[in-house]
């Protein structure tokens, strides 16, 4: 099923259900129903995850104390709650990939590349599932970025 061709995947948390075990595969037509649920699945997973730490961390930070009598306890609690906050702050930026693949999802865009429209490799969706450039427009990007940084 080409983009083009894809309407928006409605209610497919109802009528999608994925075999146990289930992995996309190169033989199957690229972003079909079932791709788009596992990844759909894979996303909401991780965002899920993502979340929860965060929770866990606000948690912990509302119950540290500040108030002990050591410098140095209070030292490293402070760096702690700095090094956490900015690893939740990567973690917020990282929700909102999420949130954005979930978008492309439910548009039928998700898969294929931003910049050249063709499909981005299952086994890069997989390893990186919030992607959306291809292997070769990422490099190009990549190799832009570091020709326009010396100067």
């Amino acid at each position: 099923m080409a983009k083009k061709d894809k309407g928006k995947l409605e209610n497919a948390a109802e009528t999608i259900i994925l075999p146990d075990g289930y992995m996309p595969t190169v033989d199957e037509p690229f972003m079909n129903e079932m791709q788009l649920e596992y990844f759909r699945q894979k996303l909401l997973r991780w965002r899920s995850e993502l979340l929860n730490e965060a929770s866990q961390t606000l948690q912990q930070l509302s119950t540290e104390s500040l108030h002990k009598p050591d410098q140095m306890d209070r030292a490293q609690i402070e760096s702690n709650a700095a090094l956490d906050l900015r690893t939740r702050d990567r973690e917020r930026k990282l929700l909102q990939k999420i949130d954005y693949a979930l978008r492309r999802i439910e548009d039928g865009s998700y898969g294929y590349c931003e910049d050249t429209d063709e499909p981005i490799s299952i086994a890069r969706l997989e390893a990186r599932p919030i992607a959306t450039l291809s292997l070769q427009a990422q490099e190009q990007h990549e190799r832009m970025e570091r020709v326009h940084r010396d100067d």
